[in-house]
């Protein structure tokens, strides 16, 4: 047995891609459209790891996906946690659950899929503005 994937639903396809690639830092491995089914498959891999991938499924007909935490999250090691929580703020994503601890913090994508992000290694020292940043959200 072999772990291919992991499929999530989004209802936009650039601010997915956006956060995804552009914030999270993951990377399009491949894509796929399906004119007659109306959506499209796309892809998306840590850099130098594309055996876990994530597979967004894009309906080109808007659906409206409810939230419930009943899907859990997706979760990535990071080299930094500081810097990858830095970047994701530039880029406007709200740290729901900031990590205090120097190992774990949580972020939503654009379609509220929750997403851990946990320090390799051993954590680091707590610092500041992380230390007293509150959560925010559902994580």
């Amino acid at each position: 047995m072999k772990y291919l994937h992991t499929m999530v639903r989004i209802s936009h396809l650039e601010p997915s891609l956006d956060f995804y690639c552009n914030a999270l830092g993951l990377e399009e491995v491949r894509r796929h459209d399906y004119p007659q089914g109306k959506f499209t498959l796309i892809f998306l891999a840590a850099p130098g790891d594309h055996e876990a991938q994530v597979e967004l499924t894009w309906n080109w007909e808007a659906e409206t996906y409810g939230g419930g935490r009943n899907f859990g999250h997706l979760a990535y090691e990071v080299d930094d946690i500081y810097a990858a929580c830095e970047r994701l703020m530039r880029h406007g994503v709200v740290i729901a659950r900031p990590p205090r601890d120097g190992r774990m913090a949580f972020v939503r994508s654009p379609d509220q899929i929750s997403i851990e992000l946990l320090q390799r290694g051993e954590p680091l020292p707590p610092a500041e503005p992380w230390l007293s940043m509150p959560n925010t959200g559902d994580w």
